[in-house]
């Protein structure tokens, strides 16, 4: 592409029609002051240091050194989703400019080839999680996917290191997550490069068993149960038929289960079509219908459960008669005498019945520890089952060693250690079962998500003509796109869509945490899940299963349960070294006393009457082997994330990751924008005056005309307001040429013979318009009452001035002062003039507020108040703040309602109401409460435990831990940690209490 080709594209890339002065104007700019413009040691083309224009970007001296890729990316609904894009891109080193065209699906980046490629642009945007490719490749198929695994077998950070550490380190793999609270793996993948398949072999090949649960490849998938006459030809004829509709990618029959997976686009075919062609096909000698399966990640929870249950039921049953015999009866006469009676030289019955016990609990009710550990070992990564099949061998085999040689002698007393492996087994079993049973509940929020769904809908059926002439009650996961749903009072809507017929109320506080119900009439958009209150609605379905809004919710969640907070990182060092130090102290603590006995260093009163110093000593190395605890530490900060995700959710705070909630709850200054934020959003025309004898509905006409191509929230309210002046209800306005539009400013247009400027004074006053000194006054009034005053130039003259309110959210003052009282500074920046955000600021309660600033200039000072020292968090609509948002530590887009791919924000705040940015901020300070205190109790567990299992209290005082209560001791640590991240789930957020 030419030096001149190129510039001539860059300025349609800014829009057509607007001249050299359209295109300084909007010309990029770096929003990030810190950064670089260019990597160091990298020339200067040109001299200059160089705007942020992008033609000059491309031509000139420069197009040596720099280079312009234009690049396709898909995903993106807003432009807040561009501005993550645009984030993402300049992270990179090596990158001059960047800009994203959120309506055409296209971003554009000047970048140095010395320092980077295109191809870690494109890995960069699909990081950010939108798709990306160059725009002159044709690739026709989505290469980058996203899969899930259930991974059996995770004991520690240990395991989840070792298996993220492979699965990253595996060709195709851009990123790889593994969670040890929910035994799963995110893989981001090139299926050109590697396949699922594989990527599960990689899992297994460390030791683990891996089991898909999803793949990006079969993103609407279905399971279709069969039944009749399944034979050979009937599959075939099935197969057959189903992989020869339109749309159907891919198909797998299981004879076994009589099950048939579907992976199918939406946009051509639809479950309903699949049973209906496979019923046909085999002329109704098969049926099909919705195979009834628990959710994967339930079902393999399910049997996790019921395994460590009968396992820990198994090894009770040989535990309990080991304990008694080894620590009841023996206090009992006529019991002690039996088991004391001699069976073989000085093997006693005890010792035999005890030996006979513990063995089944060793090798075969234990054998998962044993398996565990071996893996553990072939991958050079110790973990936790290492500990316990050391712990469990030492006491079980020295026990045999014992017994034996009393059995070959005549006159040697043994002293065995069965109950001690018996018992350690068997409570470490049942923590393991408590811990499942604990962690299961941390993913409740997401369960009860997924049940907000009906499981029947009312399906309409029409005529040729469009008339109903009938309904049927369907299954509502047969639901596809474009079918008209009946939703009756009381029922739930089954589908996202639109109201094509009806009027009613609609409660949507399940999705978004309204509490009041919505209104609703054609042409308004629902929400599947959500419940009708009164009225009959007929909605057209748009978004169904995956695509849903509720989907969306749960993917977005279990997203942010998989995402680590950086404070983990602090247990996954400790971790890595964890059981080699431990394994080592062991040793040392055995040998030092040992030794000590040998050396007579203490009495040898202190030693039991049934031990000597050798076995005295391996009951200290015993215990400290068994009572340390790397999964406390594992478990501290994931089970945590996983409660506080769960219950934002649950209130309409939707909350990206560990990531976010550690930021949040490190806040101490918040910037709010105004319009949309502070205000309600829907400003509407409350006055206007005329400085020209012209009619009044002439002036609207020509004004609207111009503002209808503009998005802004003042320009909606003007047309809105011209509408009502007009009896039609589509009216249709003038036709406006040369439309330029000028982000918080204003318009430009040509209107049939005027041409009409629209906008604020700073906008009037760099188009060379004169203001009269009565239009300024006017304005002055309209600032004082807290009012946005909009200036109208016809023919380089002002010949009015709009005034518009937006009122301010109930409760704004409350939230300012509750956050005050939290610490945390408010600050308002709005692109309105001073006086209105003078007034507005009085009206809240804040006392720093900056006007007239354009987008870019919130970014920066975000990042001045960043390079200060402060943690800032931006509060926005996610459009025209999209790039304060992503320049903030926190980015919290406010209304988002439906939206939840506002991909630019750390926390998606889905109602409007501003007590949820407190709710936000302190959901994440409680969470990191409970995050801390699980450390405090991790590590504290460990560092007194550790000791005391050693002995160190023994010289003093002759407490000694013995083994089995110390394995006790380890399994309830993980426990506690878990159900002190569980109180999350009864977190209220903060009342605020009207003045």
């Amino acid at each position: 592409m030419g030096a001149t080709t190129r510039a001539l594209f860059l300025s349609c890339f800014h829009g057509c029609g607007g001249g050299s002065e359209v295109s300084r104007r909007l010309a990029l700019r770096p929003r990030y002051p810190s950064m670089p413009r260019r990597p160091k040691g990298a020339a200067v083309a040109g001299g200059g240091g160089g705007g942020g224009d992008l033609e000059a970007a491309a031509g000139g001296e420069s197009e040596e050194e720099e280079k312009v890729a234009v690049f396709s990316v898909s995903g993106m609904t807003c432009a807040a989703c561009a501005g993550s894009v645009e984030k993402a891109v300049k992270r990179l080193p090596g990158i001059h400019d960047a800009a994203v065209d959120v309506l055409g699906g296209r971003a554009q980046v000047v970048f140095y080839p010395a320092f980077v490629s295109e191809n870690k642009i494109t890995e960069a945007i699909e990081d950010a999680g939108f798709e990306a490719k160059l725009i002159d490749e044709e690739v026709m198929e989505k290469n980058i996917l996203l899969c899930r695994l259930h991974i059996k077998g995770m004991a520690c950070k240990y395991c989840t290191s070792t298996v993220q550490f492979v699965l990253q380190a595996s060709p195709g793999v851009q990123r790889a997550s593994v969670a040890l609270a929910t035994e799963e793996a995110e893989i981001r993948y090139d299926r050109r490069i590697v396949s699922a398949s594989q990527l599960i072999q990689v899992v297994e090949e460390t030791g683990f068993e891996a089991i898909l649960l999803t793949t990006g490849e079969d993103r609407s998938r279905i399971d279709l149960k069969m039944d009749g006459v399944l034979d050979e030809r009937s599959l075939m004829i099935v197969k057959s038929s189903v992989q020869a509709l339109p749309g159907v990618e891919n198909i797998k029959l299981d004879t076994k289960l009589h099950k048939v997976t579907i992976s199918y686009k939406p946009e051509q075919t639809g479950p309903r079509d699949l049973i209906e062609v496979i019923k046909s096909a085999t002329s109704g000698l098969v049926n099909a219908s919705i195979y009834l399966e628990a959710d994967g990640r339930d079902q393999h929870r399910y049997v996790e459960i019921k395994r460590y249950r009968q396992s820990f039921l198994w090894s009770l049953i040989f535990t309990i008669p080991v304990f008694l015999t080894s620590m009841v009866f023996m206090y009992i006469p006529w019991l002690k005498a039996g088991l004391e009676r001699k069976v073989f030289n000085m093997m006693s019955t005890g010792e035999l019945l005890r030996w006979i016990l513990s063995t089944p609990v060793q090798f075969v009710i234990g054998r998962k520890f044993y398996a565990g550990a071996y893996k553990a070992m072939c991958r050079g990564s110790p973990n936790m089952d290492v500990l316990i099949a050391l712990g469990t061998n030492t006491a079980y085999f020295y026990s045999v060693y014992s017994v034996l040689r009393a059995a070959t002698s005549a006159n040697y007393m043994s002293t065995d250690f069965f109950e001690t492996s018996s018992m350690l087994i068997s409570f470490i079993l049942l923590g393991k079962y408590l811990e499942i049973l604990a962690k299961g509940k941390t993913s409740e929020a997401i369960a009860k998500l997924m049940d907000l769904a009906p499981e029947t809908a009312i399906l309409l059926m029409y005529d040729h003509e469009g008339n109903v002439v009938g309904e049927k009650e369907i299954d509502s996961r047969l639901i596809q796109k474009n079918d008209v749903i009946k939703v009756v009072p009381g029922g739930k809507v089954a589908s996202d869509g639109f109201v094509i017929w009806g009027q009613s109320h609609v409660n949507e506080s399940m999705i978004t945490g309204e509490s009041r119900p919505v209104a609703k009439r054609k042409g308004d958009t629902v929400i599947g899940g959500t419940v009708n209150e009164n009225g009959v609605l007929h909605v057209r379905a748009t978004f169904v299963g995956s695509e849903s809004a509720l989907a969306q919710i749960v993917r977005l969640v279990e997203s942010a349960q998989m995402a680590k907070a950086p404070v983990q990182k602090f247990a996954d060092q400790i971790s890595r070294v964890f059981v080699p130090l431990v394994i080592l102290f062991s040793l040392l603590t055995w040998l030092a006393w040992f030794v000590a006995g040998r050396l007579h260093s203490y009495p040898n009163s202190w030693i039991p009457p049934s031990m000597d110093s050798f076995q005295l000593a391996l009951q200290f190395g015993i215990s400290v082997m068994v009572i340390a605890c790397p999964c406390a530490l594992g478990l501290a900060t994931p089970t945590a994330v996983m409660v506080a995700t769960g219950v934002g959710a649950s209130q309409g705070v939707l909350i990206k990751g560990g990531q976010a909630l550690e930021s949040a709850q490190k806040v101490d200054c918040i910037v709010f924008d105004k319009t949309g934020t502070l205000t309600i959003g829907k400003p509407v025309v409350v006055d206007t005056r005329l400085l020209k004898n012209m009619v009044l509905r002439e002036f609207y006409d020509y004004t609207a005309a111009a503002e209808i191509n503009s998005e802004h929230p003042l320009a909606k309210a003007i047309v809105e307001h011209a509408k009502k002046l007009h009896p039609e209800e589509n009216h249709i306005w003038p036709e406006a040429r040369d439309f330029i539009s000028v982000t918080g400013h204003g318009v430009k247009a040509e209107v049939s013979d005027k041409s009409v400027i629209v906008g604020n004074k700073s906008f009037m006053l760099s188009s060379d318009i004169d203001i009269s000194s009565e239009a300024l006054e006017m304005l002055m009034e309209e600032e004082e009452k807290a009012r946005t005053g909009i200036i109208v130039a016809m023919d380089r003259e002002v010949v009015g001035v709009i005034s518009v309110s937006d009122p301010i959210k109930p409760n704004a003052h409350e939230v300012m002062s509750y956050l005050k009282s939290m610490n945390v500074e408010s600050i308002m920046v709005t692109g309105d003039n001073w006086g209105t955000a003078n007034a507005i600021s009085k009206e809240v309660g804040i006392e720093k507020i900056i006007a007239e600033a354009k987008p870019e200039q919130k970014a920066e000072m975000v990042k001045e108040l960043q390079m200060s020292g402060r943690t800032v968090a931006m509060v926005g609509d996610g459009i025209n703040d999209s790039p304060a948002l992503v320049s903030a530590d926190v980015g919290l887009a406010i209304g988002a309602g439906t939206d939840v791919a506002i991909e630019a924000a750390d926390i998606v705040l889905m109602k409007s109401n501003l007590e949820d940015v407190i709710t936000a901020i302190d959901l994440s300070r409680k969470t990191f409460f409970r995050i801390r205190m699980n450390y405090v109790w991790a590590l504290g567990y460990n560092v007194i435990g550790i000791p005391i299992a050693a002995g160190v209290l023994f010289p003093s005082t002759g407490f000694r831990l013995p083994p089995w209560v110390a394995g006790a001791a380890m399994a309830a640590s993980s426990v506690s940690v878990v159900c002190w991240s569980l109180l999350l789930r009864y977190y209220k957020s903060p009342k605020i209490v009207s003045s």
